[in-house]
């Protein structure tokens, strides 16, 4: 079985990512866990930004999604799963379908903050995105009480 898990730095993702290190899995199952980044927004005098200044800040997302993907993948290797890290750049939505599609997953997992209504129209899911177009069958791990 492989499983993919979306990972951010939000209290959602950990909590999905310790539901996944407490549930009961296949002998011989395998975890990818995926930190996505976004590309920055920069804009500077005259909309125009030196080159450096947005490679630094593409290098610290992107050492920051390290960070963030490692930390979970360390906690599902401390509950005995076999667990790896993969960090990409773009929309979480678009790069999770896409490496469920091409890495055959079984299952996806990803936390949701639970916004309801206006609050989701808004700012948009990750988790309805994935639950829509996934190749796979989708774990959503939320908190009790919609916000």
């Amino acid at each position: 079985m492989k499983v993919i898990i979306g990972v951010d730095d939000s209290e959602y993702s950990k909590k999905a990512v310790r539901h996944v290190a407490s549930a009961p899995w296949p002998a011989g199952a395998r975890f990818l866990v995926f930190s996505i980044y976004t590309w920055p927004v920069v804009v500077g005098p005259e909309d125009v930004t030196p080159a450096v200044i947005v490679q630094k800040l593409i290098g610290e997302r992107e050492k920051e999604a390290k960070r963030i993907a490692e930390t979970a993948a360390a906690e599902l290797r401390a509950a005995g799963l076999q667990a790896e890290t993969h960090v990409g750049s773009g929309d979480p939505r678009f790069v999770l379908v896409d490496a469920a599609a091409h890495e055959k997953a079984d299952l996806v997992v990803v936390g949701t903050h639970g916004r309801t209504g206006m609050k989701r129209l808004m700012l948009g899911s990750v988790a309805t995105y994935v639950i829509s177009h996934a190749p796979c069958s989708v774990l959503v791990v939320r908190d009790r009480e919609p916000v």
